[in-house]
């Protein structure tokens, strides 16, 4: 990358104006609408001077199970966690969610985009259950994107041809403790790496995207859009 392509290189130009929040959660069962979110875990990224892709701020909250939430033995289980010990100072979805949700869209301003997309492990799994518990607030302003996700486990199959995310760091060579797994704290932090290290991976060997600056009129049919862009070339 040329150091004009890293002065004015962005995570808004590369994101098409979105801006990539990493985000895991540690919940009590599988089913977003019934079952408790226990635990959850956001982390924000920010470009160096070099135009590559870094950690920046993580924000995180053990959260209490919602009222009337199913809480699934098996998950406990597997993930170690008391859902009611209230020494692991447990808060509300409210409380947990919506100071998140703020400082988000406050980095989602400041980098001049348009919203915020989920990057997680299975990201669509993480994002069922921030919808879910955003519908539960009632709140409105949630900076997400409703259903688009960039997913670190596809994009490690294809890079590092692993979608485990212990083997995937690994392979990406990143330090990954076991004993710290399946703590949406610790996973977090590893799926952050992760996406930095595939993002500046691809950007060193590959460079910087070439802008699509084609104007596509959505209410027209295809054909008419092809007709268009064919009269352009």
């Amino acid at each position: 990358m040329s150091d004009l392509q890293a002065n004015t290189y962005s995570i808004k130009d590369r994101f098409r104006q979105f801006y990539p929040v990493i985000v895991d959660v540690e919940t009590a069962g599988l089913d977003p609408k019934t079952d408790a979110l226990i635990e959850v875990s956001m982390m924000t990224v920010k470009m160096d001077e070099k135009g590559m892709l870094v950690p920046d701020e993580q924000f995180h909250a053990n959260i209490r199970p919602f009222p009337g939430s199913l809480v699934k033995q098996a998950n406990i289980d597997f993930l170690g966690i008391d859902p009611f010990d209230e020494s692991r100072n447990l808060v509300s979805e409210e409380d947990a969610l919506i100071p998140m949700f703020k400082a988000i869209a406050k980095k989602v301003k400041a980098n001049k985009c348009k919203r915020a997309i989920l990057v997680g492990h299975n990201g669509s799994f993480d994002l069922g259950f921030i919808k879910a518990a955003t519908e539960r607030l009632n709140y409105k302003r949630s900076p997400f994107h409703p259903f688009s996700v960039c997913d670190t486990a596809s994009l490690s199959m294809l890079v590092y041809g692993q979608s485990v995310l212990v083997k995937a760091c690994i392979a990406a060579g990143i330090d990954f403790d076991l004993d710290k797994a399946h703590g949406a704290e610790y996973d977090t932090k590893m799926e952050c790496l992760l996406f930095c290290k595939i993002f500046n991976k691809f950007t060193t060997f590959c460079g910087v995207p070439e802008p699509v600056n084609e104007e596509i009129d959505y209410t027209k049919s295809s054909s008419e859009n092809s007709d268009e862009a064919n009269k352009s070339e």
